[in-house]
């Protein structure tokens, strides 16, 4: 089936226009916390590497170079608990909206074909499934899909964004074997994996989809992806990979192949590079914790909830009201931050305000905060 492009809805963040408009009136100017994009620089072993390859006068390979895929597996078995991938069950991709964008198409969903992804969730997984010509599913509920062999693409997101929430090794087991039960495909989507904030988190790191005591040790029909926009603060590199199902990787690189969606080689050097030094990724999450710890307690000072928010980018906030109403209220106080709404009807009554802006912006947010009220 052909790409739908007249399927999808209406770009979200443009409707927060005339909010940014009236944040932007504010006699200091506007706070953005509405996008969670990178402020910190990329670490310098990164630059050097991506400069060190900068010689790129061949074609890179969809597959991807040795190099950064043992680097994907050494840092699955160091940092996620998971050991034993093979270099084929890896590949680099061009960030990994594109591939949540594309993977229904890539693995053939289809008219009438389910694609589930979380109640409250990152828009991309609906427009996925529309490219596809499929239908979304949007729940938190296994039972709600159960036994359906409509659905072929079962999304996860742990932590989610927006919510921040992180799936239980028992919660992804389950997940995993309701869908092997009708032959569905499992993507996990763990983008914030290295930014837990609540135990047992922390100490325990979040689980994989990929860890053996959810997948029973056998990666069939699973795919986890993973950016290193967040931890590297290296979004503009649009670098990225999936990882898991050999079978499905494969089909993946071939059709990437085809359609020319290559990382250049010079971001793949960097890739390695950044994978392979912990240290840099400790000291961006430092300085997030302290973002975190100081725009939460200006928060909650001011009477504002604060929900899940156990890892990830953002807290997830609520005044109990519809969410534009409190994106008008923070426009007030000259500060941007993202409704609810935009990530489906479970997110009605909340924002998700993004923990991505300097130290300054964040000091000056919170004694807004602290005098509105």
């Amino acid at each position: 089936m052909a790409l739908d492009v007249d399927a999808l809805p209406d770009f979200p963040w443009d409707s927060l226009v005339p909010y940014r408009e009236r944040a932007a009136a504010h006699p200091d100017g506007a706070v953005d916390l509405s996008v969670g994009t990178p402020v910190d620089p990329t670490p310098a072993l990164v630059r050097e590497a991506l400069a060190s390859a900068s010689d790129a006068h061949g074609y890179p390979t969809a597959r991807g170079t040795v190099e950064v895929r043992q680097a994907v597996v050494d840092w699955f078995a160091r940092r996620r608990g998971v050991p034993g991938l093979g270099l084929d069950q890896v590949a680099p991709t061009v960030g990994s909206k594109e591939l949540v964008g594309l993977l229904p198409s890539l693995i053939g969903v289809g008219a009438g074909a389910v694609v589930v992804h979380p109640a409250a969730a990152y828009p991309t997984y609906d427009v996925g499934a529309r490219l596809a010509g499929g239908l979304a599913l949007a729940t938190d509920d296994v039972d709600t899909w159960r036994g359906d062999a409509r659905v072929k693409l079962v999304w996860v997101n742990s932590p989610s964004n927006p919510t921040g929430t992180v799936a239980s090794r028992a919660q992804l087991a389950a997940v995993v074997a309701a869908a092997r039960e009708i032959g569905a495909v499992v993507a996990s989507d763990e983008c914030y994996a290295e930014l837990p904030w609540n135990e047992p988190w922390v100490t325990g790191g979040v689980p994989s989809i990929l860890d053996p005591e959810v997948s029973g040790g056998d990666p069939t029909g699973l795919l986890a992806v993973y950016s290193l926009s967040k931890q590297s603060s290296m979004a503009g590199y649009r670098a990225a990979f999936v990882a898991g199902d050999g079978a499905l990787v494969d089909r993946l690189v071939e059709a990437r192949r085809h359609i020319g969606l290559i990382v250049p080689a010079p971001v793949q050097t960097a890739m390695a590079a950044a994978l392979a030094d912990d240290a840099h990724v400790a000291h961006q999450r430092a300085l997030y914790a302290a973002r975190r710890a100081r725009l939460l307690d200006a928060l909650e000072d001011s009477l504002f909830e604060i929900d899940a928010s156990d890892a990830g980018l953002y807290l997830w906030v609520t005044e109990g009201t519809d969410a534009w109403d409190t994106v008008g209220h923070f426009a007030e106080m000259g500060i941007v931050v993202a409704p609810g709404h935009f990530y489906g009807e479970a997110g009605r009554q909340h924002v998700r305000v993004a923990l991505t802006a300097s130290d300054a912006d964040v000091e000056r947010a919170c004694h807004r905060i602290a005098n509105s009220r």
